[in-house]
């Protein structure tokens, strides 16, 4: 069975000391993985930049000329997150080849996983909340563009609500978006995904695992999909300084064995991009995202 991983050093983006977002775990994560050998040299996936027509089956001309030509307004850029440059460009477009080519690789079975990824903020239209392009949307369009799968599901796990995936696939019937996030959290005007479960705040593992497993099961039993996405964000983190929820490292396992086991038991090939994760101490964001990669080794190497 198929196992990847996709990185390139330029995931690691340069940004003021002062800004929230952890950009220094995805190199540490590569570190992490390489130290505990749970990958081959051959595993690895390094990306180049995607190629632009596979983008553009998703979002619009207009917004990836804006984006290429650095033509964002100053606005636009605040609410992307990120001042835009060339080199933050070119990051993301790499970023989305990650995702599309570990979709590529589990075509016929197994695990693909992209340490970036994950930006589910990203509309048709525009960028916010750290997301300029929406990578799982762009890889699953081009799955369908190939006729390689019919169904497929986007289970998005991120304490925010996947706004901009439900927007770009609102009338696609092929794919199914399930996002379960902080009901009372960011963004206060949510899109409709196929499946919104809105979390309470302060919710603890056993009410957080017991949610999740009734919902997802559900869907996965009347969806029925043959391939998936795992949007696995930690921010759902009790330390989490923007999640609003009590979850721990143990609930974090728990619920990244519940989806992969789903996946691996029905024989749906799934990529897993990592998403949020704004603890105050990067090494409870790195812990918590290393349980989806040993887990994959351990489901899906055997």
């Amino acid at each position: 069975m198929s196992f990847f991983v996709a990185y390139h050093p330029s995931y690691i983006h340069s940004v003021p000391s002062t800004h929230r977002f952890p950009m220094e775990k995805y190199g540490l994560l590569y570190q992490q993985i390489q130290y505990e050998g749970i990958l081959e040299e051959t595993e690895f996936l390094s990306p180049a930049l995607i190629d632009l027509d596979i983008v553009r089956q998703t979002h619009s001309e207009e917004y990836l000329n804006k984006l290429l030509k650095l033509e964002c307004t100053p606005r636009e850029q605040r609410v992307s997150g990120f001042v835009h440059t060339n080199d933050l460009i070119n990051r993301e477009l790499r970023i989305m080849e990650g995702t599309r080519l570990c979709a590529e690789m589990v075509a016929n079975g197994g695990v693909a996983l992209n340490i970036a990824g994950g930006t589910h903020h990203a509309f048709t239209n525009r960028g916010e909340g750290f997301c300029l392009l929406n990578d799982q949307a762009i890889a699953a369009q081009w799955l369908l563009n190939k006729k390689l799968f019919k169904r497929i599901l986007i289970v998005d796990l991120d304490v925010h609500q996947g706004n901009g995936t439900a927007e770009i696939f609102q009338q696609v019937q092929e794919v199914f978006t399930f996002s379960m996030h902080g009901g009372a959290n960011y963004p206060i005007h949510k899109e409709k995904s196929d499946k919104d479960v809105h979390l309470e705040t302060s919710l603890d593992d056993k009410t957080y695992l017991t949610i999740l497993r009734q919902e997802l099961t559900a869907v996965v039993e009347s969806f029925d999909p043959d391939f998936m996405f795992y949007q696995c964000g930690v921010d759902i983190l009790e330390t989490d300084k923007l999640g609003k929820l009590k979850v721990t490292q143990n609930g974090i396992r728990s619920r990244d064995e519940f989806v992969l086991n789903i996946a691996r038991e029905r024989n749906i090939p799934v990529v897993c991009s990592m998403g949020g994760g704004y603890s105050k101490d990067v090494r409870d964001i790195v812990n918590a995202h290393m349980y989806v990669f040993r887990l994959a080794h351990q489901l899906f190497s055997k």
